[in-house]
């Protein structure tokens, strides 16, 4: 598992996945901290044991998310509001994940 964003995500080795947006280029490369690694009967999960692991990632392209509308209405006062947002992500594909010892 990794946390970005605010946000943890369970990845393996070769997943492609949506973050928010790193603010890098595609092609460029990111290291992520984990917080959980289990492979197979090891569980790392202690910082002192997580302190060498790592999960390396390529930005494969950005994208945006569906458009979110919103509306403040208040009667007998003509006050209307309209506003939209569209969250903006990038897409990450997993290259390596590199446990430390536990």
């Amino acid at each position: 598992m990794i946390k970005t964003g605010g946000k943890q995500e369970r990845v393996e080795e070769g997943q492609t996945l949506s973050v928010e947006k790193l603010g890098l280029a595609p092609g460029e490369d990111v290291t992520f901290q984990p917080v959980l690694v289990v492979d197979g009967d090891t569980v790392l999960a202690r910082p002192d044991q997580l302190a060498a692991s790592s999960v390396s990632a390529r930005v494969v392209g950005e994208a945006a998310g569906p458009k979110i509308h919103g509306l403040k209405y208040k009667p007998k006062a003509r006050t209307r509001r309209h506003w939209g947002h569209r969250q903006h992500y990038s897409t990450i594909e997993i290259t390596g994940i590199t446990a430390g010892k536990g």
